[in-house]
Order: structure tokens, then C-alpha cells, then sequence
């Protein structure tokens, strides 16, 4: 079958591309910006992608189309498509179609933490020589992709909230019908298309719907807005985690204050221990949820455990993109007040009373909205110095919320990257840790910064 595919640079889309191509399909596609690293991917896996959406790519016409949600109506190619009358579907449909329903799929959703722990719970079926498949919204250290078809029939899925496509405005995961679903945790996001959080409860209880009595839901004991969710209807096994010390069927304990080492608890047996080099108590739920998950499919606690201490973190999750002399510089994901908060705590928990300096580029849609905006200020309390990016688009004033002694709006990034040398140079000889939190690539700062903070190093 040839499949095209709109909108095939997309983290989920590029890798439904690679799981297409593995299954033997002829596969192309194309997007409005073609670059790397996932082009690089695309190619090297055979794929042909085409820059633009010219509706002359339809020639000769693919047997399916495979639609992302970036595609809306009035885009050219799309708009061929519907003319012609050729046949398509969203990305999580064909998932549905041609790959999950034969599949034991596992799932792990919620606000925070989905590309994390879908990474901690495909390795740990790796690690117990399961061959899962998965399909990941980020890049795992301890595999070479962010999917795989897998040789066994587990399946392990980042399940995204956000919505289908145009045609289909459910979020993604009501697809997926996972037989073992993990929900992390659950705050209003996406701004852009729920109008509230009943909003996204109600497409959580669409998910809910599609859990089979024998599957297992494993949430936090104490979440309200999951707890509401649950209220709705669960017709599935609850198991519940806790890493506050209150009653559950998953608990911890010896949990260092940076979150380098915690022991797992199942139903008050102690189960084994997780040293691992990753930092925050984030990490540690993230962790729990994926032990648990991986003991549904019959690994027990003790091997998982093992597993995560072999980890190797996710990229752009807190990752170390560079060192110059007694700088360490960091490239973090965070885009909401909660994640900011917590990455800050671990760095702080792991560092002391040492300087940690944050850049934040408030850039998804979300953000974009102001629809946090009385949160950011507390969300850098553990930061020592913070530096903010007005972006273009931001229809509010990021200055009028987040601004004080120690937190300082900036216009550009040359800005951001002039003050970050002066800090540094203030700094002299002590230790800095500079988070720099984005969604975006944030006009390659990192690489920049690291490049200038080199030269001054001369």
C-alpha cells in the first residue's frame, strides 16, 4: 500500500512514518518545514518527503493519506484530497487500524510526564527481553528511535490528550484502547482547544470507557480532578500509588530528597530498589507508574526496578547539552508552571545552596493564552536568577507577573545571552547550573550560549 502522510515531521506523525515503512508499506509525505533531526530519520529509513504542500504530490495517487492535526481545512493538499475523493484517515485511526488492535497496548497518559515514563516502561519490558514495541514523543537514551514495531505483542504508547485532526476533534489516546493505562496526573493544558478542565475529564472518561474489565487503570491515590474522572465510570482493576506516604497498593520509601534512590512498595512488601542518575520527585511517580504498569504484563517489581537503574533519561528532559569550566548548561522541555516547578526542585534538591539560573521561553499556546500566568512567579522559587523571553505573540505583558529582584523580562535572545554572561562573570568562581525551558528550539540558545560562554572562557 503507498501511504502519504501530511504533516510527517511531527514527533508522533515522523514516527507512524517509520512503523508504516517497517510494515512493508511504500511511504512518503511531506510537511511545511522539512528539517532535522527528523527528516534525517525519515530519509535514512527510506521515506520520500516533499517540502510544501503542492497538490501535485497526490501524483500518482496514493492508495491513503494519512492526515496530522497541523493539517486544517483550506490547506492546499487537503483540500485536493476531499476534491479527488481520496481515501484517508487521521494517525491515530491508522494506529487503531493496522497496528493496535492485535496488539497489548500500554498506554500512559495525563498532563506531565508521558514521554518520560512511556520511555521507564519500554525499557523495562526491553530490559525483561519482551522486544515491546512502542511509540514515543521524544528520544529515549536507551533506544536508537522513538518507535519500533516490536516482536512480542505488547505495545507501549505515549497517550496524548490533544486532538485527532480537523475531521476528528477527540484527543488522540480514545484510539489506542490500551488493556493497561497509566493516568500520571491531570491539570488544565491546551488552551488552544479545551476551553476548561471538564473539558479534557470528559475525553479522560472517553478513555476510561475503552478499558476492558481484565485491564488495569493505575492512577495517584489523592487527585481530584483524576478522582472525578474515575467517578464517572471505571469498569476496570484501580491499582493506586502514592509518594506521600498515605495508604495505597503502590508506595515508596528511603526516597532520597533528590530523587536519585527510592524503594518500591506493593501492598506493603517492599520490592526492590531504583538507583538511578535521574533528579526530581516528578521522576520518582513517573518511575512508580511505570513499575506498576510493567507488572500487568508480568515483570516483576524487583527486575523493573533493576531495569530503571540502567535508565538512561530522555532528551531535552533536564539533559546536560554542555559543561564550560564550572557552567553546566541544561536543555529542559517544560512548558507548563507545574513541570518548571518541579525539574527546579530536583536541580535544586541535587545542587544545594549552589546557583541555578533559568531561561524560559513561554511558547506553548497555553502560555501563549496567559492562562498560568499567577503561577510563574512561585513555579522559579528554587532558581536562583531567572531570565524570561517575551515572544512575539504573547498578548499580554510577561513583565506584569513575573518580574522582581531576582526575575528579569527579555527582549531577545541576544539579550537573554548578554545577561547570562554578566551573571556568570558575577558568579566567578562558583558553580552554575543554567536550565534553559522550552517546547520550541528556542532560536538554538543552548549551542549559543555554550558557544559564548567558551569564548569568554578563552
Amino acid at each position: 500500500m503507498h501511504i502519504h502522510i501530511l504533516g510527517v515531521c511531527g514527533t508522533f506523525m515522523g514516527s507512524l512514518a517509520q512503523l508504516a515503512k517497517t510494515m512493508g508499506h511504500k511511504v512518503t509525505g511531506s510537511d511545511l518545514n522539512v528539517y532535522p533531526p527528523m527528516s534525517t530519520q525519515l530519509r535514512n529509513a527510506g521515506i520520500d518527503l516533499i517540502e510544501g504542500f503542492d497538490p501535485a504530490q497526490l501524483e500518482p495517487k496514493p492508495d491513503l493519506v494519512v492526515v496530522g492535526n497541523v493539517i486544517s481545512r483550506g490547506n492546499p493538499v487537503m483540500e485536493a484530497v476531499l476534491n479527488k475523493g481520496i481515501t484517508y484517515t487521521s494517525g491515530p485511526q491508522w494506529l487503531c487500524d493496522f497496528l493496535l488492535k492485535d496488539k497489548w497496548v500500554m498506554a500512559i497518559a495525563g498532563t506531565h510526564g508521558k514521554t518520560t515514563t512511556t520511555s521507564m516502561l519500554a525499557w523495562i519490558l526491553e530490559y525483561a527481553g519482551m522486544k515491546p514495541g512502542f511509540l514515543i514523543g521524544g528520544v529515549p537514551g536507551n533506544f536508537t528511535t522513538s518507535a519500533r514495531l516490536g516482536e512480542t505483542d505488547f505495545f507501549v504508547i505515549e497517550a496524548d490528550e490533544y486532538d485527532t485532526a480537523f475531521f476528528d476533534k477527540r484527543s488522540k489516546f480514545v484510539h489506542y484502547r490500551p488493556r493497561t493505562l497509566v493516568i500520571n496526573n491531570l491539570e488544565f493544558d491546551h488552551a488552544d482547544i479545551f476551553s476548561n478542565l471538564k473539558a479534557i475529564q470528559t475525553q479522560f472518561h472517553h478513555l476510561m470507557r475503552s478499558i476492558p474489565g481484565d485491564g488495569v487503570v493505575i492512577t495517584p491515590r489523592a487527585h481530584s480532578a483524576i478522582q472525578e474522572v474515575i467517578d464517572l465510570g471505571c469498569w476496570s482493576e484501580r491499582q493506586t500509588m502514592t509518594t506521600e506516604g498515605e495508604q495505597a497498593d503502590w508506595m515508596l520509601t528511603d526516597v532520597a530528597d533528590d530523587g536519585s534512590r527510592f524503594q518500591v512498595v506493593f501492598q506493603g512488601e517492599t520490592q526492590g530498589e531504583v538507583h538511578w542518575e535521574l533528579l526530581g520527585k516528578h521522576n520518582v511517580a513517573n518511575g512508580l507508574s511505570a513499575i506498576a504498569a510493567a507488572r500487568h504484563v508480568g515483570i516483576s517489581p524487583a527486575v523493573a526496578c533493576t531495569a530503571l537503574s540502567t535508565f538512561k533519561g530522555v532528551k531535552r528532559r533536564l539533559e546536560l547539552v554542555g559543561k564550560v569550566g564550572n557552567i553546566s548548561v541544561y536543555d529542559d522541555f517544560a512548558h507548563h508552571p507545574t513541570a518548571i516547578s518541579t525539574t527546579l526542585q530536583g536541580l535544586r534538591s541535587n545542587v544545594g545552596d549552589k546557583k541555578i539560573l533559568a531561561i524560559i521561553e513561554p511558547r506553548s499556546n497555553t502560555m501563549k493564552k496567559g492562562i498560568h500566568k499567577e503561577q510563574l512567579l512561585t513555579a522559579i522559587e528554587d532558581a536562583s536568577q531567572t531570565f524570561w523571553f517575551q515572544p512575539s505573540g504573547l498578548n499580554w505583558q510577561l513583565a506584569d507577573f513575573v518580574e522582581s529582584d531576582v526575575s528579569f523580562v527579555c527582549s531577545s535572545v541576544d539579550d537573554i545571552l548578554q545577561k547570562t554572561q554578566a551573571y556568570c562573570r558575577l558568579a566567578s568562581d562558583e558553580d552554575v547550573h543554567i536550565v534553559v525551558m522550552s517546547n520550541g528550539g528556542f532560536d538554538g540558545i543552548h549551542q549559543k550560549l555554550i558557544q559564548q560562554l567558551s569564548t569568554a572562557n578563552g
